[in-house]
């Protein structure tokens, strides 16, 4: 493998790095949605909130060119040493196989490493795979996730060496971006199973057709990876792999069809669910089902890892999965988000599937296969929690969950569009789902439909942040064709924050969309990936304002910069240079006797930099002649009559 690192900044590639007592903890985001149950909620912003958002000082803070397309969600660490000081780090993985560490307040690139094997490259997407659905290449799809207290970035990474494809997982030093505990290692699995493309008793992990779109799970020590097709190109099965955090040694494997085919762990990117003891929860899209082997469009619980497999602790099958399956209305087009559990102790899993239908199902009891119960179900799912037909009009992505509410986006590819809704959980002690949306979106979204992430400071200020990626097959053109980023209150959807639309020259456009993608947020800001960009969003120091405004002037002028921002501290140059944080600090009015060029910007800590404002005084004197004495006057001259002699 390549182990090179390479600086795009002064800074050291050897350095010291401690987690585990790291002061500000809480504001990292290490995983896929927030947390193992994938509830997408960050709760601990203490800057952002309704109010400011809203306010006219949120907005872009940079963008920022990478390598390649950015599927995977950003991941975010405070405090991370780099070059013997601290940094809020933003790490970046793209297509082509580049994981980039960014300062989180600037989008300064620290360090970038490649991913790819020596004398290799990243899969082509229409050469190799002969499927466009990931573009232009394939390298790092599924997002990594971050062990805090060893400072590791795990994640898995496609490539191919001459005719030879590989899929590694990579253990990463977040401090340096170099390789840990021996890695990378080659992924490779065997199962047991009889399906055509086997041996008749063993099916072979396919590097090539094996598509890694799962957000990688970490959970008690152990590395755990889902794997689903590249449209769905035969032969090709669902498989879950865990590795150990500490060794990366292989510990154990499961398929989803090792007897038929397909049941791929999609989710539209989401990542598969852990809960508190250590039982693993996916959906499954179509495929074969036979309740014992194979287990298609299907929420399948795994429990903890032991003797090298995954036992298989429990299940939900739809009634109808038989016609999921043969009319492609895959349970796995959407994620699964594990609720906290109720007052009464029960603990529910909410999921979606393709043609919008919602399961509420118990996490300890998921209810099997109904059909096969006695008596036998015929129309419906009776054995779970709620089951509600046209929930919304289709789902490509994951819910979020906050203060009681879960939220959806949805919309379908036959060009149906519908809102961001919010919907209750427990009222008055129901134990389920409100069947209507308590708010929803004014705007309509088109496929895929934003998957959701929540920013709140406890049960309060509750931002929803979405991203409309609908226009992922296109490229962004000044404003055209570009993502769009959206913030609703959380509490009523119908009131709009904020829209990366909406500022004046295109100022707060991101790039361009990509699907499935999830905005982060962390310490004040708001991050996502899109086509060969990353984009940070924050607070922005309003603009300084000065006084009188520049222009031309017959006298001498005393100039007077303010700013409206609490705590800003303005910063100027005389001289028509680009000011800095370097440049004088403005701390009483500026005496101006000749033509200056003043530019100025406003500082305050949590906020981004003001833009520059600034402007040239032209400082013009003007002159007088006397006609006091005669022997000045050579003669008047009026309307073009005579100059009479004297």
């Amino acid at each position: 493998m390549k182990t090179k690192i390479r600086h795009l900044g002064a800074v050291a590639a050897i350095v010291c790095s401690v987690f585990s007592a790291l002061a500000h903890a809480q504001v990292n985001v290490t995983t896929y949605h927030n947390d193992n149950s994938r509830t997408g909620e960050y709760t601990q912003e203490t800057v952002l909130t309704p109010a400011n958002v809203s306010g006219g000082q949120f907005g872009k803070v940079f963008t920022k060119a990478v390598d390649g397309w950015v599927y995977a969600q950003p991941l975010y660490m405070s405090n991370v040493s780099i070059g013997g000081s601290t940094h809020n780090v933003l790490y970046v993985a793209t297509e082509n196989d580049t994981l980039y560490a960014l300062d989180a307040a600037t989008g300064t690139i620290y360090w970038h490493y490649s991913l790819v094997p020596a004398n290799g490259v990243p899969v082509s997407s229409s050469t190799d795979l002969n499927c466009t659905d990931l573009v232009p290449e394939v390298g790092v799809t599924g997002t990594p996730v971050i062990d805090p207290t060893t400072g590791t970035i795990y994640l898995v990474a496609k490539s191919k060496v001459g005719a030879t494809f590989y899929q590694y997982l990579h253990a990463i030093d977040v401090s340096t971006g170099a390789e840990k505990f021996g890695g990378p290692v080659n992924i490779q699995a065997t199962f047991p199973g009889t399906a055509g493309d086997g041996n008749g008793t063993t099916l072979t992990f396919n590097t090539l057709l094996e598509n890694q779109r799962a957000a990688l799970l970490l959970e008690n020590g152990h590395v755990v990876i889902g794997w689903s097709s590249h449209c769905d190109n035969n032969p090709w099965h669902g498989w879950v792999m865990s590795y150990s955090a500490s060794t990366l040694a292989q510990e154990a494997v499961y398929n989803t069809s090792p007897d038929g085919y397909g049941n791929g762990v999609w989710m539209a990117g989401n990542g598969l669910a852990a809960d508190p003891s250590g039982n693993i929860y996916f959906a499954t899209g179509n495929g074969t089902w036979n309740g014992t082997t194979d287990i298609g469009d299907s929420i399948v619980k795994l429990g903890p890892l032991s003797g090298g497999a995954f036992p298989v602790v429990d299940y939900f099958t739809p009634y109808n999965q038989a016609s999921l399956e043969s009319n492609d209305l895959d349970m796995a087009s959407g994620g699964i988000v594990l609720l906290p559990a109720l007052p009464s102790g029960q603990e529910l899993i909410a999921e979606m599937s393709k043609p919008g239908e919602m399961y509420l199902v118990n996490r300890n009891n998921m209810g099997k296969y109904c059909v096969n119960a006695t008596p036998a179900c015929t129309n419906t799912n009776p054995q779970i929690v709620q089951d509600v037909p046209n929930f919304t009009v289709g789902i490509w992505g994951s819910p979020a969950y906050w203060n009681g509410y879960v939220y959806w986006g949805s919309a379908n590819w036959s060009g149906v569009e519908d809102n961001l809704q919010a919907f209750s959980l427990n009222a008055n002690g129901s134990g389920m789902l409100s069947t209507t949306a308590t708010s929803k979106t004014s705007l309509t979204f088109a496929v895929p439909a934003p998957t959701p992430s929540i920013s709140a400071n406890g049960a309060t200020a509750g931002i929803l942040w979405a991203l409309d990626n609908s226009s992922f097959k296109n490229s962004c053109a000044g404003s055209t064709n570009c993502q769009i980023l959206y913030a609703y209150d959380a509490t009523d959807l119908a009131t709009l924050l904020y829209s990366s639309s909406q500022a004046s020259n295109a100022r707060d456009v991101p790039g361009g969309a990509v699907k499935y993608v999830v905005p982060i947020i962390a310490n004040g800001k708001v991050y996502f990936g899109s086509q060969s960009a990353v984009s940070g969003y924050g607070l922005i120091t309003t603009p300084v304002t000065m006084n009188p405004a520049p222009g031309s002037f017959t006298t001498s002028q005393s100039v007077k910069l303010t700013d409206t921002t609490a705590g800003a501290v303005i910063y100027y140059t005389t001289n028509g240079s680009p000011p800095t944080t370097n440049s004088s600090v403005y701390s009483a009015p500026i005496q101006v006797s000749a033509t200056t060029s003043i530019n100025a910007i406003a500082v305050a800590p949590g906020y981004a930099p003001s833009a520059v404002v600034g402007g040239t005084y032209s400082i013009a004197a003007t002159s007088s002649v006397s006609l006091a004495s005669a022997a000045n006057v050579d003669g008047i001259a009026n309307s073009g009559t005579a100059v009479p002699g004297t």
